[in-house]
């Protein structure tokens, strides 16, 4: 599916990704790999993030949103790691688990939201 926009919903266990356009969503759940799920080694995270970043990259604009640590985690991961990827990141937000219909309704709020704020026509 081709999509312009990306939602991920994350902690510091799963993601759930979702590449959405007005009429239909794509959703991929990604869990952290490892022996120390409960307890992750900073190698862990970082390929778990990698593995999130890898979901996204076809993504013209991603909105990050999950738990107020995970969320910010992923952004700064990715700033440091991905900055391609940090360039499409449109914004950060706290979020309690949602479901995948509950996520894609959001964010896409969210962004006529901030393609209203910008300017922007949203994309179809």
């Amino acid at each position: 599916m081709t999509t312009f926009h990306a939602v991920v919903w994350l902690d510091h266990a799963q993601a759930h990704v979702l590449h959405f356009d007005a009429d239909a969503a794509d959703a991929t759940h990604l869990k952290l790999r490892g022996k120390h799920a409960r307890h992750p080694q900073q190698s862990d995270v970082n390929a778990f993030f990698a593995d999130v970043g890898n979901a996204l990259e076809d993504a013209s604009e991603v909105l990050v949103t999950g738990s107020s640590g995970a969320a910010a985690d992923f952004a700064a991961w990715a700033r440091g790691h991905r900055p391609v990827l940090e360039k499409k990141i449109v914004g950060v937000e706290t979020l309690a688990q949602p479901t995948d219909n509950q996520l894609v309704a959001h964010a896409r709020k969210a962004f006529v939201k901030l393609d209203r704020f910008n300017g922007t026509p949203t994309p179809s």
